[in-house]
């Protein structure tokens, strides 16, 4: 073993003044403006991708308040990401066999992308890395946060990183090192969408007992690089419509950009009733609609990837503050649904967290509750921009689409116009993982077999995503009670598991009858893509995600 070091070995313990997790934009703005205010702070930022960027996947259509704001000068910076400014925005409806352009005149105003930019939010994100470090902003890729610690109090006091070096079976191999402590006088939780610590913190402080439940969608994405006369730069095009049903909500974007670049995205709403449907197969026949597959025929995709997104909005939202710690971003579920984005107020989250932290922590306060946060949130940019949205999901999962989509544009011109709503605050219901009907209540669907050319297999998408892991640890990916997948979820379901998930982790495997074998439910944890759509809508809740060792998992380049 690694210096023959021991589970009984003392964790290595460093201290600062703010200890941030996750390397995405909330984090990295808010350890930029403690920063800024305050260049004695000490702030430490630590991130499970191998490297900043890796997980972080993004449409991504970014509206650039939020890093106007923190960074007034990136813009002439010459180390910014590249980017393209939108050029064209297209909204339409597709049948199966047309494309139905909405006249843009229609089109709530909070929802045009005129002064937006396209790029890459995991360029954006090593840009604000590089950023933060020259502030002196300490920060380690590879190292996952898998512990909350907390004082005899009950406050939060830091985190600590996973021990690595575990076999699949419990006992410590060669290569074993213990995790280490990371101990703050507060501590920022900025791990993305149904992040692990955030949860923990969310239950254990009931954070959420006075929101409605979370709601979530589950977002695919690749880039293409598509033939010359395809290309138009800076186009920005959203659908909804086919291929999904007029109950099952969702929808699409084309974003073209760089150098012969389009970004394809799928979103799929995960309260979704039918346990036969295949969220990325679903994507996979969205290329092939005659409206669009001629843009990819002839191209080359280049990279793919997937996550949940949070799409319960104003209601949703928990409390942000706890004993010694903040809530921030996509943790928190601050992303504007209808506008497919979340960074700007991500951005906006994390410096209204360092902006209440600064003057708190040169008052002498530690392992508190830093009210001013709570107090402010939604009176700043984030609320103003989420309650003009507030019903749109609800609307569209109430009413289906057509009629969903119609009613939210009403609300959002009325929230625009009078600021005031005639739906007033509308209620999400019951959360995702309790949708689902039975199979004997369902339509069975079936999916075409993939071409190789437009559209694709899982393993091969998985594959592009140069997703990894130490295959020698134990699995990530928990279950509860191991007979429910089989001896519950399969009859009743099918077993959803292996359908939602994009990346193939879940299988039934039949076994032969005649040999008295029985159906077997496998996981292959290597394929992860950390995407928690297993954590979030599993209808028995029996599966819960956790930290891998770090650096493991998807290593996305530019998505």
């Amino acid at each position: 073993m690694n210096s023959k070091e021991t589970r009984d070995t003392p964790r290595v313990s460093m201290s600062y003044d703010v200890v941030i997790v996750g390397a995405g934009p909330a984090g990295l703005a808010a350890a930029i403006r403690l920063k800024q205010l305050d260049a004695s702070i000490s702030v430490v930022v630590v991130e499970k991708g191998s490297e900043i960027g890796a997980h972080i996947l993004s449409g991504a259509v970014m509206d650039p308040v939020g890093i106007d704001a923190l960074l007034p000068d990136w813009r002439d910076d010459e180390m910014r990401p590249p980017v393209t400014k939108v050029a064209d925005d297209v909204f339409c409806f597709l049948t199966r066999t047309s494309r139905i352009r909405l006249p843009n005149f229609i089109i709530p105003p909070l929802m045009s992308n005129h002064g937006n930019f396209i790029g890459s939010l995991g360029l954006v994100a090593k840009y604000l890395a590089a950023r933060a470090e020259a502030l002196g902003v300490e920060i380690y890729p590879g190292f996952a946060a898998a512990e909350l610690l907390f004082n005899e109090e009950g406050a939060v006091i830091g985190v600590a990183t996973g021990d690595m070096g575990i076999s699949k079976e419990g006992t410590l191999t060669d290569r074993f090192t213990r995790g280490i402590e990371l101990r703050g006088r507060y501590t920022l939780i900025g791990e993305g969408v149904r992040g692990s610590l955030a949860k923990i913190a969310i239950e254990r402080y009931g954070l959420a007992k006075e929101s409605q439940h979370q709601k979530f969608g589950l977002g695919f994405k690749e880039v293409w690089r598509v033939r010359p006369g395809k290309f138009r730069a800076g186009r920005v095009q959203h659908t909804f419509g086919w291929p999904l049903d007029d109950r099952t909500g969702g929808g699409s974007f084309l974003y073209h950009f760089g150098d012969g670049l389009v970004a394809v995205g799928f979103v799929v709403h995960l309260n979704y009733e039918n346990p036969t449907l295949s969220p990325f197969d679903e994507f996979q026949r969205f290329k092939t609609h005659p409206g669009i597959r001629d843009l990819f025929e002839g191209g080359q995709r280049l990279s793919y990837g997937a996550r949940a997104i949070s799409e319960g909005g104003w209601q949703s939202v928990p409390k942000l503050v706890f004993p010694g710690g903040v809530l921030l971003g996509c943790s928190a579920g601050l992303v504007n649904v209808p506008r497919i984005k979340g960074s700007h107020n991500a951005i906006f989250s994390g410096m209204l967290a360092a902006e209440h932290l600064a003057p708190a922590l040169a008052q002498g306060r530690a392992h508190d509750e830093v009210t001013e946060i709570e107090a402010r949130w939604r009176a700043s940019n984030i609320g103003r921009d989420l309650k003009q949205v507030r019903n749109v999901k609800p609307l569209w999962s109430k009413f289906g689409t057509i009629r969903g989509i119609l009613l939210g544009g009403v609300d959002m011109w009325c929230n625009q116009l009078l600021g005031w709503s005639p739906f007033g605050t509308m209620k999400h219901g019951k959360p995702d993982h309790a949708s689902l009907k039975p199979l004997n209540e369902a339509r069975t669907i079936v999916y075409p077999k993939p071409d190789g050319e437009i559209s694709f297999d899982k393993l091969s998408s998985v594959f592009l995503s140069s997703a990894n892991h130490e295959e020698n640890q134990p699995a990530h990916l928990k279950l509860a009670d191991a007979s429910i997948p089989v001896g519950k979820n399969l009859p009743l379901y099918g077993e959803p598991a292996r359908l939602y998930c994009p990346a193939g982790v879940y299988e039934i495997v039949f076994g032969d009858a005649a040999a008295k074998t029985y159906p077997k439910f496998v996981i292959n944890a290597q394929n992860c893509l950390h995407c928690k759509a297993c954590d979030i809508k599993d209808p028995a809740q029996n599966i819960t995600w956790t930290t891998p060792e770090g650096g493991g998992g998807p290593n996305y380049a530019g998505l």
